[in-house]
């Protein structure tokens, strides 16, 4: 019984790291597969047809998080704790019961986008989005298929299958996206008619991902990973009554779906607001849709890079943490949560910092400077630049509550901050000196309510409080040192090379190189960080040898 403890905190740990590992390849996989296809479909589409695109976006997202924000964490959760408990027969059940409910949410979902198309572009004043919701729609139902398999995955902590279907998918958006945008534009539809061809890309790549991960769960065997709890009766154990595994799937996944919800909601009431706000002021719904193009197209999806190597932390914490509490081993739950924060604030400070530095310069590189787009929205990404930070620690903290049962509580803290983002918009986007800038600025203070409520609710139900220096005072002065290196090396490099491009990558090389020096003199991990990075011991006891970690 003691070697089964002893190699069971190993065991679990070699499968949060590997999971996170997964993830992290696959996030930044998917978001630069992302970025090749909106650089030439915004060359395709331009600021306006690029407005179409991701007003139908938004809308889909909305309905998206509806779907499949609650149940697969509520799969993991339940899926971890029956595993723990040997009760694999049912693991099975679970999965059967999560199955029938995707499918009845998907086919209601996207029914509802189909026929309700008109309806919704109306409401958020984009008419012309209509053809892109009815081209989107059934990605819903298919990506909640998907979302019961990569929950089922996420409880026996297998994220390989996760990571391939998220690949496939943006594979599929990116070849079939602009196949179909350079077909419309050569047949010489207008901009709205190739946003809707365009946008059907994206639903063929996530039918694509959910054909691969049935015909993963068809061939793979859990035996391997499920060996350390096996019981006699583990497959022939009585399960829970269907009512009563329903009902614990559904307290879970409600709490979730709504704290998700609500900032996808707070969005898309935000792209009415921008929209409605923009034409009010004298705009036509062509320019309202190029500046909200903009700012959706090459702000927005920068923002949302940083995160990418938090989350699968997040993701994988949550069936990880849910064991622990099982198990009772509050020591070793502390420092994983803890280790968890200073690692995600490692990684996603600098960025944050970065991003703000050097704003107009990345957006140069990736997207060039058609017709002043990057020009215009460069100081929209500096001024979003802190919310990246803001959202990677919402990822570790949802992560945290959730585990402790307290699924509700991210639900209160996000209903305040999207309802300060609303209003703060709707007052600012009117005013003509600020119009666009009202967007970033209010997503902002939005994310520091969400957070700062969040940090709260996990010291007092979770016992989480980490070390202020050491996890966010310490990285941030490296941070700044990072930033202050990216300045003075952009500025030098444009002088003597002038090259826009190659000036830019130097100076996030110098950047890079700067922070990691000054995170480990400044002493900012310690050996039990380096637990939650593949072949960590190894590089602790590299780093520990010649004197650069204690």
């Amino acid at each position: 019984m003691n070697n089964t403890q002893k190699s069971e905190p190993k065991k679990s740990t070699k499968l949060f790291v590997n999971g996170v590992l997964i993830l992290t390849i696959s996030n930044i996989l998917v978001k630069t597969v992302g970025l090749l296809f909106k650089i030439p479909l915004h060359g395709y589409l331009g600021d306006e047809g690029m407005g179409y695109f991701n007003a139908a976006y938004t809308i889909y997202t909305w309905f998206y998080m509806i779907s499949t924000a609650g149940l697969p964490v509520a799969m993991s959760v339940m899926v971890s704790k029956s595993r723990a408990k040997g009760n694999f027969n049912q693991v099975k059940k679970i999965l059967r019961l999560s199955l029938i409910l995707f499918f009845i949410i998907g086919s209601a979902g996207m029914l509802l986008l189909i026929f309700g198309s008109g309806l919704f572009a109306s409401l958020i004043k984009v008419d012309k989005s209509n053809l892109c919701i009815v081209a989107i729609a059934p990605t819903l139902f298919f990506v909640c298929l998907t979302s019961a398999y990569r929950g089922y995955f996420q409880g026996h902590q297998i994220m390989w299958p996760t990571a391939v279907s998220q690949l496939i998918e943006s594979l599929g958006k990116l070849f079939l996206g602009i196949l179909f945008a350079s077909w419309s534009i050569a047949q010489g539809h207008p901009l709205h008619v190739t946003a809707a061809y365009t946008i059907f890309g994206i639903t063929i790549g996530v039918f694509c991902g959910m054909v691969f991960i049935w015909l993963t769960k068809l061939l793979y065997n859990t035996d391997k990973v499920n060996a350390e709890y096996a019981m006699p009766d583990s497959y022939t154990r009585p399960t829970e009554r269907t009512r009563t595994l329903l009902k614990e799937l559904v307290v879970i996944a409600i709490p979730v779906t709504l704290s998700s919800s609500v900032m996808s909601l707070a969005n898309l009431i935000d792209l009415a607001v921008v929209s409605r706000r923009l034409q009010d002021s004298g705009l036509l719904e062509e320019a309202a849709a190029a500046l909200y193009g903009n700012y959706t197209t090459l702000a927005v999806p920068l923002f949302n890079l940083p995160p990418v190597l938090v989350y699968p932390i997040g993701y994988s914490l949550v069936p990880m943490l849910s064991s622990l509490l099982v198990q009772k081993d509050e020591a070793r739950l502390q420092r994983v949560m803890n280790s968890s924060l200073k690692v995600a604030a490692i990684l996603s400070i600098p960025c944050s910092v970065g991003m703000a530095a050097l704003a107009e310069p990345i957006l140069l590189m990736i997207f060039g400077n058609k017709n002043g787009s990057a020009a215009t929205a460069a100081p929209l990404l500096a001024t979003l630049a802190i919310s990246s930070f803001l959202v990677s620690m919402l990822a570790i903290t949802n992560a945290v509550l959730q585990a402790h049962k307290k699924e509700s509580l991210p639900l209160v803290s996000m209903i305040c901050g999207a309802t300060a983002k609303i209003f703060i918009s709707y007052i600012l986007i009117g005013n003509p000196h600020i119009r666009m800038f009202g967007a970033p600025i209010s997503t902002d203070i939005c994310y520091i309510i969400v957070t700062l409520m969040n940090f709260y609710f996990c010291a007092r139900y979770a016992n989480l409080r980490p070390n202020l220096v050491r996890v966010f005072v310490k990285p941030l002065v490296a941070a700044g040192l990072c930033g202050g290196a990216a300045i003075g090396v952009y500025a030098l490099a444009e002088r003597l090379l002038a090259h826009q491009r190659l000036d830019t990558l130097l100076a996030i090389a110098a950047a890079v190189v700067v922070y990691f020096a000054a995170i480990l003199l400044l002493g900012c991990l310690d050996e039990e960080d380096f637990e939650l990075i593949p072949k960590g011991r190894s590089i602790y006891a590299l780093l520990h040898k010649i004197k650069l970690v204690r």
